[in-house]
This record gives C-alpha cells, sequence and structure tokens, in this order.
C-alpha cells in the first residue's frame, strides 16, 4: 500500500522539494513531481538545477528527448504535468491541488501543503480522501520542525 505523507505549514514549498528530491536520490530512489501545468514544471525545474551555488538537484521535463527514452537510472528525477506520462512508480511528489488519480501505484506519495489558507483547504480535501480509502498518513508540521531546528 502507498505511504502517504503531508508536510504541512511550509512557508517555503521550493526549498523543501528541494531538500526532500535530494534525500530521495542520497537513497537512490526515482522522483516523480508533478505540477498543474508546463510553466510551472519548468520553474520547479530551474529551480532544482539552482537550488544552490555549489551544488544543483538534476532533473528533466517530461517532454524533454531524454525522458522520451524512458531511461530511469538517468534522469532518476522527472517533472510532470500530465499523470499519463509518468514513468516510473517510487516516490510522488504533489504539487497539483487534486489528488492524483495514479497516487496509488506509487511506493510513496508527498503532499506539500503551504502556509496559505487556500492551500491548506485544498489539502484537507486530498487528506479526507486517501483516509477514506484506507490510508495511513503520516503529518508533519513543517513549521514546527524548523523552529525546532532553528532553535
Amino acid at each position: 500500500m502507498t505511504r502517504i505523507d503531508f508536510y504541512f505549514n511550509v512557508a517555503n514549498k521550493q526549498q523543501l522539494l528541494a531538500t526532500l528530491v535530494q534525500d530521495a536520490l542520497n537513497k537512490r530512489r526515482q522522483v516523480t513531481v508533478l505540477t498543474n501545468d508546463a510553466d510551472k514544471a519548468a520553474e520547479i525545474s530551474v529551480s532544482l538545477w539552482q537550488q544552490q551555488a555549489e551544488s544543483f538537484v538534476p532533473n528533466v521535463l517530461v517532454n524533454q528527448d531524454i525522458a522520451a527514452l524512458n531511461i530511469v537510472a538517468l534522469t532518476p528525477v522527472v517533472i510532470h504535468w500530465e499523470e499519463n506520462a509518468v514513468l516510473q512508480d517510487d516516490m510522488l511528489i504533489n504539487l497539483t491541488q487534486t489528488e492524483p488519480i495514479i497516487f496509488s501505484r506509487f511506493t510513496q506519495l508527498v503532499e506539500i501543503v503551504g502556509d496559505d489558507e487556500q492551500d491548506k483547504t485544498a489539502a484537507r480535501a486530498r487528506y479526507k480522501f486517501y483516509r477514506a480509502r484506507g490510508y495511513e498518513i503520516k503529518n508533519t508540521n513543517h513549521a514546527q520542525t524548523t523552529n525546532l531546528a532553528q532553535t
């Protein structure tokens, strides 16, 4: 059964995304990042490539030639905006406002929830959807975790 992790009260979603993706890569996992559209996917891709001056998170957009080759070992991080084009089934990071119809094929689903009310409302609906289907959900209050790390 898919493991579901909710990170909520996230002030900087891009930063947490980069951290989660880097952690997954360090563990040799494959990651799919699901976005709303191609423009958002491109923005996320650039952000991951330029994460820090001394490092980067390699990734590819689903419509790029290397992703089409389905060489997951060479492209362990693929950014999608169309669910029917997903190439792997290890880890899915959902950055959309709805539950992905393909989530159950993944080993792990990660939901990143910002600190604004619109994001929280949409996340509550997704949470109820997963819970109603019997999935156990791990919750992490990112604001609390971040505050503890700073003290």
